[in-house]
C-alpha cells in the first residue's frame, strides 16, 4: 500500500504537465520539448560537427577521384614569354660588317687595275649593296615574343594512371566508411547521454519516494515519541536517513541536470533549452516480452567500417607499390600544337609574328637510378603486409567484441530478471515490517532496514533496465548495425 501511494504521489509530481499532448521533437508553450530515442538520434546525426566534416571530407573524396579522372585525357597548355636582352643576336662579325660596307672600295681599284677602266663610280654602288646585306642579316632580337599551344596525350605511363585512378576510388570509399563509422559512435554517444537522462530521471522518483516513505516515518516516530512509545535516539536515527534521502535527492536532480545539458548539446540544442523524453514517463524501461538481439559475428565482417577501412587501406597501399614501380618503366606521350615567334626565322629574319604546327612523340625511358624505385616498391610492399596484418588482428578483435557484447547482453537479461524478482520480496518485507511497527512488534530500526532494502532493490532493477538497453546498443554497434531508427 505504501509503494502505491508513494508511486501514484510521485507520478504526480514528476510527470509534465500536458506532456501526452506535446509533439514529438517541438517546444511547447513552456518551452518543454518531448523528445523520443530515434528523434535525438536523427537530430544529432544533423547537427553533429563530426558529422558534416565527414560528409565535407567525402565530397573532397569525390573531387579527387573526378580529377584522377582527367589524367586519362588530352591536356591543353598555353605558353606566352617575352624576353628583352640587352644585346641582339649577330650573324656577322664585325669586322664582316666592315667589310661588306666597304666591299666596294676594296673591289674597285682591283677592277680598275685588271680591266683599265674607271671604277670610281662603281665603287659606292657597291658599298650600298654590302650594307643592304649588312641590315638584312640583322636578326634585331633584343625584344623576343614566343607562344605555344601545347596539346599532350598521355599513351602509357607505365600503369601510373591506372593506379592514381584505382586509388582516388578506394578514398572515396574510404571517406564514406569513415562517414558511416563517425554515424554509428555518433549514434552510440546519444544512447548513452539519453539513456543516462532516463536512468536518472527514474532514480530522482525513487529518491522522492523514498523522502516521502522516511518523512513518514519520521512523523510516526514523533507522535509515538510524544506518547511515549518511542525514544528520542529512534527520531535522531529517523532524521539521519531523512536527511540522507534529501541529500539523496539534491544529488540526482544536479546529475540530472547535467546530463540533460550533454544531451542537448549533442543532439544540437542549446544547453538552456529544456526537454523531457518519453522513457522517463515509462514505469518499466526495458518491456518483459523484449528479445536480445541475435549475435552474427559473418555479418559483423561485413558490416564494421572499421573493417572496410582497413581492408581499403590495404588496397591503397597495394595500389600505391604500382603507382612506385611506374616510376621505373618507361613513359610515353602525344604532343601537338602550335608555335607562334617575333621575330621570326621562318622566312628569313622577319620583324612580325608568325608559327607553325605541329606533332611529335615523347618518351621517357628510366636508365639507371641507384637502385631508388626497387627500395621505394620493397618499402610499399612492407607497408602493405602491416596493413594487412592489421586487418586480420581486427577480425579477430571484432569477433571477441561480438561475443563478448552477446554475453553482457544475455547477462543483462539475466540480473533484470533477478532485480525483478528482488522488488517483489523487498515490497513484501517493506509492508510486513510497516504493518508489524505499527502493531509494536517491529523496531524503528528493522523499518529503516527494510526501506533502504526497497531501495537498494528499486535501484538495482533502474539499473538492470538501463544496462539491458546499452549492452543491446553495444551489440548492435559491435555487428555494425547501429542505426538511426
Amino acid at each position: 500500500m505504501n509503494r502505491c501511494i508513494s508511486l501514484a504521489w510521485l507520478v504526480a509530481v514528476t510527470m509534465p504537465v500536458g506532456a501526452q499532448r506535446l509533439r514529438v521533437g517541438e517546444p511547447a508553450g513552456s518551452g518543454m520539448r518531448l523528445l523520443t530515442l530515434d528523434s535525438c538520434r536523427a537530430m544529432a546525426l544533423q547537427n553533429n560537427k563530426q558529422m558534416q566534416i565527414s560528409r565535407t571530407k567525402q565530397e573532397v573524396a569525390a573531387d579527387v577521384r573526378r580529377s584522377a579522372r582527367t589524367k586519362y585525357l588530352p591536356h591543353v597548355n598555353a605558353i606566352g614569354a617575352y624576353e628583352h636582352t640587352s644585346k641582339e643576336v649577330s650573324l656577322l662579325s664585325d669586322e664582316q660588317k666592315t667589310a661588306l660596307s666597304n666591299l666596294g672600295s676594296a673591289v674597285a681599284p682591283g677592277v680598275q687595275e685588271l680591266t683599265g677602266l674607271n671604277a670610281s663610280n662603281l665603287a659606292p654602288l657597291m658599298n650600298a649593296k654590302g650594307q643592304d646585306l649588312v641590315d638584312a642579316l640583322r636578326t634585331d632580337s633584343r625584344n623576343i615574343f614566343a607562344g605555344s599551344v601545347l596539346l599532350t596525350q598521355p599513351i602509357y605511363m607505365g600503369g601510373a594512371i591506372v593506379a592514381a585512378n584505382k586509388m582516388a576510388d578506394l578514398s572515396e570509399q574510404m571517406t564514406a566508411n569513415q562517414t558511416e563509422q563517425q554515424r554509428q559512435q555518433t549514434i552510440y554517444d546519444v544512447d548513452q547521454a539519453y539513456w543516462q537522462v532516463v536512468s536518472l530521471t527514474h532514480k530522482k522518483r525513487l529518491a522522492e519516494s523514498y523522502l516521502q516513505l522516511v518523512r513518514q516515518l519520521e512523523s510516526d516516530v514523533s507522535r509515538m515519541v510524544i506518547e511515549g512509545v518511542a525514544t528520542r535516539s529512534d527520531l535522531l536515527s529517523v532524521g539521519v536517513k531523512v536527511n540522507e534521502a534529501e541529500m539523496n535527492v539534491t544529488k540526482v536532480n544536479d546529475g540530472l541536470v547535467l546530463s540533460k545539458m550533454l544531451l542537448c548539446q549533442r543532439i544540437g540544442l542549446p544547453v538552456s533549452d529544456q526537454i523531457t523524453l518519453t522513457d522517463e514517463s515509462s514505469q518499466e524501461i526495458v518491456a518483459t516480452e523484449e528479445t536480445a538481439l541475435t549475435p552474427n559475428v559473418t555479418l559483423a565482417m561485413n558490416l564494421r567500417p572499421e573493417l572496410r577501412m582497413l581492408l581499403n587501406t590495404v588496397d591503397i597501399s597495394k595500389q600505391s607499390t604500382r603507382l612506385l614501380r611506374a616510376t621505373g618503366l618507361p613513359q610515353i606521350a602525344l604532343t601537338g600544337g602550335y608555335a607562334v615567334s617575333n621575330p621570326n626565322v621562318l622566312n628569313g629574319f622577319e620583324k612580325k609574328f608568325d608559327g607553325f604546327w605541329h606533332i611529335g612523340i615523347v618518351a621517357r625511358v628510366p636508365i639507371w637510378n641507384w637502385g631508388d624505385v626497387r627500395y621505394k616498391v620493397r618499402a610499399s610492399k612492407g607497408a602493405t603486409a602491416i596493413a594487412s596484418l592489421e586487418l586480420e588482428e581486427a577480425r579477430e578483435k571484432i569477433e571477441l567484441q561480438v561475443s563478448q557484447n552477446a554475453f553482457r547482453v544475455d547477462e543483462a537479461y539475466k540480473r533484470l530478471a533477478m532485480a525483478r524478482s528482488d522488488i517483489r520480496h523487498a515490497d513484501e518485507n517493506l509492508r510486513t515490517a510497516n504493518l508489524g511497527f505499527k502493531e509494536g512488534v517491529i523496531s524503528t530500526t528493522a523499518v529503516m532496514e527494510a526501506q533502504t532494502a526497497w531501495l537498494q532493490a528499486q535501484s538495482q532493477q533502474i539499473d538492470a533496465e538501463i544496462d539491458v538497453r546499452l549492452s543491446q546498443t553495444d551489440l548492435q554497434k559491435a555487428l555494425g548495425v547501429l542505426s538511426e531508427k
